[in-house]
């Protein structure tokens, strides 16, 4: 796609910061049982989007930054991602597993439109023919189609669209310099096209003010072409309980008692409780309500709960560490 094609929407902040980030290695493996994927690579460490919910805000706190605005506008970068992640996926110890992107941060956020880090990770995958899916929010995912519909057609790619609400109020508020709504659905329906499997995240459901809309965003998203969905219920741990507080009684002070009463209800008493099996979906009965509304939805509008099984038995060892062009289709 051209540069003119690109998500107007999501652009970079002029106070955005660049760090090197001087990691050795690139590929992250996760024992999380309620995590879906074994490993993943992060191109990059902090998140230019500004979400207010976003439970990787906490992590800049490692290094000696804060999760506010720091995490929004001092970006770590993996330069070195693709040359990495070639030396890791081929030593002989390697199994060969789906590989996501990226499970923290969004390797499509705004400033990958200039650094190309996912796209040239994403030309390495393709050459060894190892399996990756993607979670991102950001319609800039689009440019890497020539990739993604290729790897698509030996079953090695899909795509999950995070779609969070459709009320371009809470979203322009909520996620500043993401894709709009409008542009995620266009990023649904291109991808579709193109023979990607794609599938959407309701993630975070924020209890009290987004959880209503899972119908509408089932309905719209079915549309557009996605197969699969599922859901992630608002996470707040350490230092981002009072951030997104804090955002809630700026932006939506009327909603903000309701809201907070819905989370302890979830939760417990507690805004946050970290235990497997029930981080991600809250436990009471609201949690069921939730649960319930979101089953019925998919069944209504005839989308899996999973997504499809990508192939790794197609996985060729490449010789020589030969650097592909980013830009190379």
């Amino acid at each position: 796609m051209e540069e003119s094609d690109l998500d107007p929407d999501a652009v970079s902040s002029p106070s955005t910061e660049l760090f090197a980030d001087k990691s050795r290695t690139v590929l992250s493996s996760n024992e999380s049982p309620d995590v879906p994927f074994s490993q993943s690579v992060n191109p990059y460490r902090g998140c230019e989007h500004g979400c207010s919910y976003c439970y990787a805000r906490p992590t800049h706190e490692y290094l000696d930054l804060s999760a506010g605005i720091d995490f929004e506008s001092k970006i770590f970068v993996k330069y070195d991602a693709a040359k990495l992640l070639k030396e890791e996926i081929s030593k002989k110890s390697y199994k060969p597993d789906v590989i996501c992107f990226s499970g923290v941060t969004d390797s499509y956020q705004p400033i990958e439109r200039k650094l190309q880090i996912t796209r040239a990770c994403l030309s390495v995958l393709r050459e060894f023919r190892n399996p990756v899916s993607i979670i991102t929010k950001n319609h800039l995912i689009t440019r890497d189609v020539d990739i993604l519909g290729e790897m698509a057609k030996d079953n090695l790619s899909c795509v999950l669209v995070s779609v969070t609400t459709l009320d371009e109020n809470i979203r322009s508020r909520m996620e500043p310099r993401a894709s709009t709504a409008a542009r995620r659905l266009e990023t649904i329906r291109f991808l579709s096209d193109h023979g990607i499997p794609v599938g959407v995240l309701v993630a975070p459901v924020i209890p009290g003010l987004t959880d209503h809309e899972i119908p509408a965003i089932l309905k719209v998203v079915k549309e557009a072409g996605a197969s699969f969905a599922g859901y992630v219920m608002l996470r707040l741990p350490h230092g981002l309980k009072e951030l997104f507080l804090e955002w809630l009684g700026t932006n939506f002070p009327n909603q903000k008692k309701k809201v907070t009463d819905r989370i302890l209800d979830i939760r417990g008493g507690t805004l946050y409780d970290s235990s497997f099996g029930t981080r991600g979906r809250g436990e009471g009965a609201f949690a069921e309500q939730i649960q319930s509304l979101f089953r019925l939805s998919l069944k209504k509008f005839a989308l899996n709960s999973v997504g499809p099984k990508l192939r790794t038995d197609l996985f060729e060892p490449v010789q020589g560490l030969l650097f592909p062009d980013p830009n190379k289709s």
